[in-house]
């Protein structure tokens, strides 16, 4: 059995047998025979299936947000965020299809016609993270769908309910039957699949490891796959910098989730000039948040997903502290936190270099370390000194200043004066250890459609 163990109170929260092998050879047969139909339909009846999906879905808002605090203890305050993210996304990718799978004609050669074709990849696996179940889901799902592919989503087992929430919103939407299915397996059952034939394309989001086991496994085949993986990702606060706003938003940007987002920030390095007033902003507010049940309305940082992850966070702390960090926060400040609990209290580290775990490991959780530069040179070469490449921000007045210094930033989205968004108009892609591919945007379905060419000699 699949279990989903709440972080609120350890409870089994929901549980799943694992697909037999008969159920998932049947799942994969259904879905090839489907994807033969629906990829004939045309993009405005797809659209219109899944403008239905997307109103559904919204007016479950309030049973999905709460499911989705027991599955991963996200404040409750916060959930519905997902709902509109998710949503939000969505109903880009489908406004964006016409153009985006339109045919692309060749310049005019006479006596030819002469155009691409962006064609369905057929059935796409989504393997889903649990930190941001249905904002990661969604970012594959909907425009695999819209471009003709079908799909088969395999969830984390902490948030069994997010792959059957979307399963049933689009059945009630008139899917057709196999265009969507979900299928709940084990780790060595989900790398038969990507071996398995009748896989078009694999887009997986997780850890660095599980990116390797993916790719190790879609090796033996030719099948394309989009990885999102992790990020230990930096931010720049410059010597002209709006610092109030630069403390708010950082400091959100570090401890939303409780730490566990793959672009939340977590090297944070700041000009000498601001540093002072950088870190006493920063320290003031990380105090304020309220660690405690996720169901109480009053709490803003919720567990994290549960005791062991804990564990390995206070772990990282106790090496960068032993490495000479400086911990600014005592846990003691933070009455829920305790050991053998998902309840850990938010950490400031100082004093840190790019020998410690908070400087150079994905973290996951409520951590971050703050370190003094003294030019733009210094913050950048410090920023890219990581095996990591996700998202990187600046706080700072000077437009030219931040395009100049993105330039040359190793990473997949560049942020100014804001952190820790995905703008569905824009790609979102890493690099380096967080992964290849793209998803969202115009070229997101370039990854999930091939192109094919037609060269037709009208008149001879």
């Amino acid at each position: 059995m699949l279990q989903t163990i709440s972080p609120i109170d350890n409870s089994v929260y929901a549980e799943r047998p694992s697909a037999t092998a008969a159920h998932i050879d049947a799942t994969l047969d259904r879905a090839r025979t489907a994807q033969r139909v629906w990829r004939s339909t045309s993009i405005a009846e797809r659209a219109a299936v899944l403008n239905r999906f997307c109103d559904i879905f919204e007016a479950q808002r309030e049973q999905i947000a709460l499911e989705l605090t027991w599955q991963m203890g996200r404040p409750l305050k916060y959930s519905p965020n997902e709902v509109r993210g998710t949503l939000e996304r969505a109903r880009h990718m489908i406004a964006i299809a016409p153009t985006a799978l339109a045919d692309i004609d060749a310049d005019q050669k006479e006596n030819f016609r002469r155009f691409l074709r962006r064609e369905p990849l057929g059935v796409i696996l989504t393997i889903a993270a649990w930190n941001y179940p249905y904002l990661i889901a969604v970012n594959s799902v909907i425009p695999a769908l819209m471009a003709g592919n079908v799909v088969i989503l395999k969830h984390s087992a902490q948030t069994l309910l997010c792959a059957e929430r979307f399963e049933q919103c689009l059945n009630a939407a008139g899917l057709p039957d196999g265009v969507f299915q979900v299928l709940h397996m084990s780790h060595e059952d989900t790398e038969r699949v990507i071996r398995d034939s009748r896989i078009g394309f694999v887009a997986f989001t997780g850890s660095v490891a599980g990116g390797h086991a993916v790719q190790r496994a879609a090796a033996e085949r030719f099948v394309g796959t989009g990885l999102e993986l992790g990020g230990c990702d930096p931010v720049y606060v410059r010597h002209d910098a709006d610092v109030a706003h630069a403390i708010e938003n950082v400091v959100d940007g570090a401890y939303f989730n409780s730490g566990q987002s793959c672009c939340g920030l977590q090297r944070i390095y700041v000009h000498e000039k601001v540093y002072g007033a950088f870190v006493e902003g920063y320290v003031e507010l990380t105090r304020k948040y309220v660690l405690g049940n996720p169901l109480d309305p009053q709490t803003t940082l919720g567990p994290v997903v549960r005791a062991t992850a804990a564990e390995t966070i206070r772990r990282q702390i106790a090496a960068s502290i032993s490495a000479g960090a400086t911990p600014i926060i005592e846990e003691s400040e933070f009455a829920e936190s305790r050991p053998g609990t998902p309840y850990l209290a938010p950490q400031v580290l100082l004093d840190v270099d790019h020998s410690m775990p908070v400087m150079k490991e994905e973290i996951f959780g409520p951590v971050a370390g703050i370190m003094r530069v003294d030019s733009d040179e210094e913050a950048l070469a410090l920023m890219n000194d990581t095996v990591f490449g996700l998202t990187a921000a600046i706080w700072t007045a000077d437009e030219e200043a931040a395009l100049s210094i993105g330039n040359r930033i190793e990473t997949g989205t560049w942020f100014m004066n804001r952190c820790d968004y995905l703008d569905p108009a824009l790609a979102w892609v890493g690099v380096k250890d967080s992964g290849r591919g793209c998803t969202l945007s115009v070229v997101g379905y370039e990854h999930l459609t091939r192109p094919k060419s037609f060269h037709m000699r009208v008149r001879t």
